[in-house]
């Protein structure tokens, strides 16, 4: 007769585990002697060598009572119902192992090759995380919403970023995220803003698109998008919103109409 910690000992299980079968029902649990303990004879022993055979084997524990007390037909029939499900199993498993490394793309996983171009590019301007969240929700919400277009932006983007002049625009335009709006650096920036405009219509027309195409932000294109975007600061910047303002002001004074080139946003 042995103790819990004998039996587990003997079969090579934790009295944990030899507890958890008695609470489910695997294995009767023996009466206790006239010193308080349990003691487990020879028929426990199997019982439990059986159960560890069939938990390793990665029966689920609901199915080890039936097959414990199943006749051989019965037996087989449940065990090739056990591999069917594990096999089911394994494929879903691999398939996510397919995703998890489909995760080390990175941005690639969310938005077209275009897009993710943009981005590593965009970093390397050395603009603040702050942007670069901004500017990443902003083009993977696009995206989604509207895949050809988006790809079509990002690859105008990408041309324009290879313009050091425009570099400095873009890194101007997300510094005066959190300025005040009557912050005279503004009127600076929508005279660069207006100047490039002014100085890349070849550029633009060599894309095949109209200046307002170019000129139209991603964001004010779905307000919907624009919304969820703007949904964690509740409002768009102030200091954002003067610059739409000059830009317009400004392009109306030098009889541009309203070709205001925020791919900056």
């Amino acid at each position: 007769m042995l103790t819990i910690g004998q039996l587990a000992d003997y079969v090579g299980v934790t009295i944990r585990a030899v507890r958890h079968y008695h609470q489910r029902g695997l294995l009767p649990e023996p009466d206790r002697d006239a010193s308080g303990y349990r003691r487990y004879d020879a028929d426990s022993v199997i019982e439990l060598i059986r159960i560890k055979a069939l938990a390793d084997a990665g029966v689920p524990l609901a199915r080890i009572q039936q097959l414990l007390g199943a006749e051989p037909a019965e037996f087989a029939a449940a065990v090739a119902e056990i591999d069917t499900a594990m096999a089911a199993r394994i494929r879903e498993l691999q398939a996510q192992r397919r995703r998890v490394a489909e995760l080390a793309a990175g941005d690639r996983l969310f938005v077209p090759p275009e897009i993710a171009d943009l981005f590593e590019k965009i970093r390397g301007l050395g603009i603040s995380p702050e942007a670069m969240r901004i500017e990443r929700d902003a083009w993977i919400l696009f995206a989604a919403r509207f895949p050809g277009q988006a790809r079509n932006w990002a690859q105008i983007k990408l041309a324009a970023l290879d313009d050091t002049g425009f570099q400095q625009i873009y890194r101007d335009y997300y510094q005066a995220f959190d300025w005040d709006a009557d912050d005279p650096r503004l009127e600076l920036i929508a005279d660069a803003m207006l100047d490039y405009a002014e100085h890349h219509r070849a550029e633009v027309a060599r894309h095949q698109v109209s200046l307002d195409q170019v000129s139209a932000v991603p964001t004010v294109a779905d307000p919907v998008a624009m919304a969820l975007v703007l949904s964690r600061t509740a409002t768009m910047p102030p200091a954002w919103e003067r610059l739409d303002q000059l830009c317009a002001e400004k392009a109306r004074a030098r009889g541009l109409g309203d070709p205001v080139p925020e791919q900056t946003a």
